[in-house]
Parts: structure tokens; sequence; C-alpha cells
């Protein structure tokens, strides 16, 4: 199981990977820039251990470790049990979430071998902010989407606070990076998908009436804001709005999403 060793001091180099989070996403020395995954708290530490992202360590609290007990046999890595001054003084903040674990990056999916494998996809542009990201991976999962294809614009996934506002289903919603656009869509035609573009347009079709629960289906979203561009809702087969009251003329990107992944036939 792993290997449960007291750390009293905040400088211990053994603890370096959990150092600064405020701007671990970031990491110059490691590749591509891009810092390890993080996982906060004892449900997403859980979803963490069970991913392909090999983990390197945890840190956490005496009662938050060993919660963790049983989920620890067979893993072969340091768990770092620390008072919670010195847990702070680690990680720049107070944590309360009791307990962290670090992991490598994982080989990602290609865009072609997700659709080959999917039924039900969602297809983000522009989605840069990381807790609207969180969110949609959290929705994809509730609702059976079996995937997300990242176009241009889009934040990192694996971002920590992304990681956290998905309760750690980013960790196993698959993903790949769509990076023809919008000329990338036709990889879902020719896999047999019919692609529908989310936007509030009043020309567009009613959800409803656009019968999004048969077949292959890619959802389209948008940016928070400005939605998807004109050329990514021209290459779509239908634009598909949500019906709403008057007084309100738009949602979320996250809760539009949950809206039509619902639509899509619930857990299918």
């Amino acid at each position: 199981m792993a290997h449960v060793l007291e750390v009293t001091d905040v400088d211990d180099p053994r603890v370096d990977d959990f150092r600064d989070l405020a701007t671990a996403d970031r990491r110059p020395d490691r590749p591509g820039g891009r810092g390890l995954v993080i996982a906060e708290g004892v449900v997403v530490v859980e979803r963490l251990l069970d991913s392909p992202y090999p983990v390197r360590a945890l840190l956490g609290v005496r009662r938050r470790i060993a919660a963790l007990a049983d989920r620890l046999d067979g893993v072969d890595v340091p768990a770092y049990m620390v008072p919670p001054d010195v847990m702070s003084g680690i990680v720049g903040f107070h944590l309360n979430r009791g307990v962290l674990a670090v992991a490598d990056r994982a080989h990602l999916a290609e865009a072609d071998e997700l659709i080959a494998a999917s039924r039900a996809l969602a297809v983000l542009e522009g989605v840069g902010d990381h807790e609207n990201l969180g969110a949609l991976f959290r929705n994809a999962a509730a609702f059976g989407v079996d995937g997300i294809l990242l176009g241009p614009g889009c934040s990192d996934p694996l971002y920590r606070r992304s990681i956290r506002v998905s309760m750690g289903h980013v960790l196993r919603v698959p993903f790949a990076h769509l990076d023809d656009w919008p000329g990338g869509l036709g990889k879902l035609a020719a896999h047999g998908f019919r692609t529908a573009a989310l936007t509030p347009r009043a020309t567009a079709t009613p959800l409803a009436e656009a019968g999004l629960d048969e077949g292959r289906v890619a959802v389209l979203l948008g940016s928070e804001g400005p939605g998807l561009t004109e050329d990514a809702i021209t290459a779509a087969d239908v634009a598909v709005r949500v019906p709403m009251s008057p007084e309100v003329d738009s949602l979320n990107v996250a809760t539009a999403g949950a809206v039509v992944f619902h639509a899509l036939g619930g857990t299918r």
C-alpha cells in the first residue's frame, strides 16, 4: 500500500510537487510548460486513483489520509501526512478539503479514436473559463456523454480549478483536441454523427423538435457571452435553441450543456 510518511517541515523537499499551488498549473520545467494533474478532496483523489493518470504522491492531514486507507492498498506511492498549518504553508493557502494527490499527465486519445468509439459527444469552441469547462465535464458524466472534443480557444481541462469543479470527472470523461476548425467537424460526419450547434437565436430549431435523442449526435457549445462563431454554426447540420422565458436571453454554457445532454437521452 502507499507509504505513509509524516512531514512536519514546510520546506521538506519531498513535498515540492505540492508547493505554491496557486501557480501550479504552469511549470516551465515540465513538458509543454503544464503542471501536474492535481486532485483535491477525498472524492476527487479517489477518482484520480481510478484514472489512467499515474499518481506520484498524496499530501493530507491525518484524518483525510485515514479516510483513504482502504483505497491506498496496492498503491505504491508516498502519502505525506502533515499538520494543517504545515499543509497550508506548503500549498500556499488553507485547503478545506484536507487532502491532495498529484499525478503525471497521461496520453490523450486522438480525435478520430474518440469519435469512432462514441455515440454522444460534446464539441467545445472558445470555452476558456476553467469553471465552465469543469462543470461541462461533470454534466457530460452525469448524462452519459461519451467524450468531449476541444476546439480552438478552450482551456486545459486538467487545470486544477477545472478538475475541482468537475468533481474529478475530467479524469474519467475522455477528451481530445480537434485542431482543424471548423473543418475537423467533417470527421464527425464521416462517422455518421449529426452535429447540432447550440445558439439562442430565434431562427434555431427548438430543442424538443430537433430529434437529438436518436442516432449519433455531437452538440457544439461556444464560449460564455459570444457563443459559437458563425463558421461553427454554419458547419453544423442543425442550429438548436433551448426555449426559455423572454425575460432571459441566454443560459450559462454549462447549464445549457446540461439541458441538451439530458435531451440526448439521459444516461444513454
